[in-house]
């Protein structure tokens, strides 16, 4: 008879590490917010969320038909990787009539949304080392990205008072012969701010004296924008199409966030690099938001009557908070030219001590505060680089941001500006 074994299995303790890659990356602040907001409001609390850049308005309804009808109609297998022809057609079209950009439809790359394209464009060009310039404020997923792609975010701060635009020269002493790319985003997220032509062309000659470095232009904000305040793509200045990728989408204007539609365009040896980065990752974007996104753009010159209304409602809001928030003692504001946020200095209220609450000592605690008290939830500036300032995104109903300004305006009163303004 076979002698059992009186000595007990030995146990293996799984490892559980991650990769030192995940784990050099912070998780989103606008996200956690986000959820946090939501998680409230489904508690029966009255939260007032105005965290995410996601437009109050209705997909316009042509677009939606288009979507519902490509279901009718069988449009629901897979899509080429890199897009359908008929739309990677039209976006062609719409960069040249628009932007004044040539672009052939072999140089252009549909993804599910425009984070997709940056974020495969940063792993296209990006080796471990390089350097990923990036303006401050700036919008939270940049930093991490340039992380996942092993490379290191280098960020050149701006000011208030400059209306948040970089400083050439300051640009100049951030570069390096590992400066691999340099991420613009105009219109702003956060700030709204938008860089003028004359400016564009400045950095655009500081780049042209580096042989490796290349622009990521994220053009998604580009049809909200506010008269006089003109939309210039980096990639129409002289000498700077060879080696810009610019991204655009569907999400923001078009109203379309759900939909989960960008692209990226540029030189062909780029452009396919990302298109080989989503071969193996998503494969090509939905069917049927690429036959909303082509009625999208048959809508007529920057989304036509469409965005223009849209566009209209965000300027009343923003003129409404703008002249609210102006009232409030203490407070810096730098009024966004394009894109649905405000990015406003409260820091003269840090040091303030709240009964029940304790300090306010940055950014982080000024929104805690205010979600706790007021319970308008709103996203931290150090999420994007600038801790003296919060964003409050007006990508909701005119009443609904008047309510959340008087809760907010009752919070900050039995706030007493710590620093004499």
């Amino acid at each position: 008879m076979a002698k059992s074994s009186d000595t007990a299995a030995e146990v293996v303790e799984l490892d559980v590490s991650l990769s030192p890659r995940v784990n050099s990356v912070k998780p989103s602040k606008t996200v956690a917010i986000t959820d946090q907001a939501t998680a409230l409001a489904e508690a029966g609390v009255p939260v007032i969320r105005l965290a995410a850049g996601e437009p109050d308005f209705d997909t316009p309804a042509v677009i939606a038909e288009a979507g519902i009808n490509a279901i009718r109609e069988g449009y629901t297998r897979y899509s080429p990787n890199a897009g359908t022809q008929e739309l990677r057609a039209a976006i062609c079209k719409k960069l040249k009539e628009e932007n004044g950009l040539s672009y052939a439809p072999d140089q252009v790359v549909v993804s599910n949304g425009a984070k997709q394209s940056i974020i495969q464009a940063v792993l296209a060009v990006c080796s471990p080392g390089d350097e990923v310039v990036i303006p401050a404020p700036f919008w939270v997923s940049y930093p991490e990205m340039a992380r996942l792609a092993d490379a290191e975010p280098v960020i050149v701060p701006t000011s208030i008072s400059e209306n948040f635009l970089m400083d050439p020269k300051v640009l100049q002493s951030k570069l390096t012969e590992k400066s691999r790319l340099l991420i613009l985003c105009s219109p702003s997220n956060p700030t709204g701010s938008v860089y003028p032509r004359e400016l564009l062309e400045e950095i655009a000659k500081i780049v042209a004296k580096h042989p490796r470095l290349l622009v990521l232009s994220d053009e998604i904000y580009e049809h909200i924008i506010y008269e006089p305040s003109k939309h210039t793509s980096f990639a129409s200045l002289p000498g700077m199409w060879e080696r810009t990728l610019t991204v655009n989408g569907f999400s923001k204007a078009f109203a379309m966030t759900g939909w989960r539609l960008g692209y990226i365009a540029g030189p062909k040896h780029f452009v396919s690099a990302c298109n080989k980065i989503q071969s193996q990752s998503t494969s090509g974007a939905s069917s049927i938001s690429q036959k909303a996104a082509v009625a999208a753009l048959g809508l007529g010159y920057a989304g036509g009557e469409a965005v223009a209304t849209m566009v209209k409602a965000f300027r009343e809001r923003r003129d409404v908070l703008v002249k609210s928030f102006g009232e409030i003692k203490g407070v810096k504001i730098s009024e966004p030219q394009g894109a649905f946020y405000l990015f406003i200095d409260f820091s003269s209220y840090y040091g303030s001590v709240v009964e029940g609450f304790g300090e306010i000592v940055n950014s982080e605690s000024l929104c805690r505060y205010l979600l706790d008290k007021a319970q308008v939830a709103l996203v931290p500036g150090v999420a994007f680089g600038d801790d003296t300032c919060i964003r409050i995104s007006y990508a909701a109903s005119l009443p609904t941001l008047q309510a959340a300004v008087e809760r907010m305006k009752k919070a900050i009163v039995s706030l007493r500006p710590a620093v004499p303004v």
